[in-house]
């Protein structure tokens, strides 16, 4: 699966907007995503570092209404949520190698998802 096949579409309300200060975004995903899925394409697509994912499906709702004919009835779209957890605060991460040696990895990442509207 693509990394732009997974995330379907930001999930914004005032609660995800409020959360997104802190780090937290909210995405309408792909139902046969999983969570390893939706990490990769949010850190491909937007260059930042997941911290954690969680994920929550939802079932379509059953509607009524009434028409001139009588009462038709039908359902809500199923869909899945995902609200990814970033790192606002990148920093350089070190690590040793064989032999002792002291690497540090310089990878840029950003601190908050611009396209999102809430920076």
């Amino acid at each position: 699966m693509k990394d732009y096949e997974v995330i379907i579409r930001p999930h914004i309300t005032e609660k995800t907007t409020a959360e997104a200060a802190m780090g937290k975004y909210s995405f309408i995903v792909d139902r046969k995503a999983t969570k390893i899925d939706v990490k990769k394409a949010v850190e491909n697509l937007f260059n930042v570092k997941v911290l954690s994912v969680n994920t929550i499906s939802y079932d379509g709702k059953k509607k009524t209404r009434r028409q001139n004919s009588g009462v038709v009835v039908g359902y809500t779209a199923a869909y899945k949520k995902a609200i990814v957890k970033i790192d606002t605060d990148p920093k350089d991460v070190t690590y040793l190698e064989k032999g002792g040696k002291v690497v540090k990895s310089a990878r840029k990442y950003k601190g908050s998802i611009e396209e999102f509207g809430v920076q």
